[in-house]
């Protein structure tokens, strides 16, 4: 494709996808737990928030939670503390649960009713460039009206979907679309 980035970074550039900007944003919106899980309090909130319902300790244990109902309940109590792998396992599901449950709600509230929301764009930095390299890259604005593909892809944690969805959206841009490729920020807000 025309316009592409083949070597990023290879005179100074830094910045990162502008997929995984959207995903950091759309992270934000949905409210993770601010404690870490390795806390006591984050813990339990976790587990709380994984096990307050049978449909949620299902799709807790769709997402990778594999211990049983007793092991659950010491570390409820306290008894027991589970091991940085199940950490790591209860930070997985508890993310992707969480995910998949703001999903609905912040695709209607970034389409706002086919209004949409407009989308800031800050370009890569080229400050580390040597000046003869360096593009002429500004700011840009862009209402994006169409949310599902992109809080789908976000949803299922799918890298690829992800990218190929906020490039359908970044061609709006015009012809300069895949100098936006890589970018410093992504910002919305709803």
């Amino acid at each position: 494709m025309p316009q592409r980035t083949i070597e990023f970074g290879k005179y100074g550039a830094r910045g990162l996808k502008g997929d995984e900007a959207v995903a950091r944003q759309l992270d934000a919106l949905a409210g993770y737990i601010a404690t870490p899980v390795t806390a006591r309090r984050g813990l339990q909130a976790r587990l709380n928030y994984l096990t307050r319902s049978a449909h949620a300790l299902d799709a807790a244990r769709a997402a990778g939670l594999s211990v049983t109902g007793r092991t659950l309940r010491a570390w409820r109590t306290g008894t027991r503390a589970p091991s940085k792998k199940n950490l790591a396992a209860i930070e997985r599901a508890y993310r992707t649960v969480r995910r998949e449950n703001v999903a609905r709600y912040l695709t209607a509230r970034l389409n706002r009713d086919g209004r949409g929301t407009r989308v800031e764009i800050h370009p890569l930095n080229q400050s580390q460039v040597q000046r003869p390299r360096q593009r002429a890259l500004e700011f840009r604005t862009m209402n994006v009206r169409r949310w599902e593909r992109i809080v789908a892809a976000w949803a299922a944690d799918d890298e690829q979907e992800l990218d190929d969805a906020w490039e359908d959206q970044v061609v709006d841009l015009g012809s300069q679309w895949g100098q936006y490729e890589y970018v410093t920020n992504v910002g919305f807000a709803a």
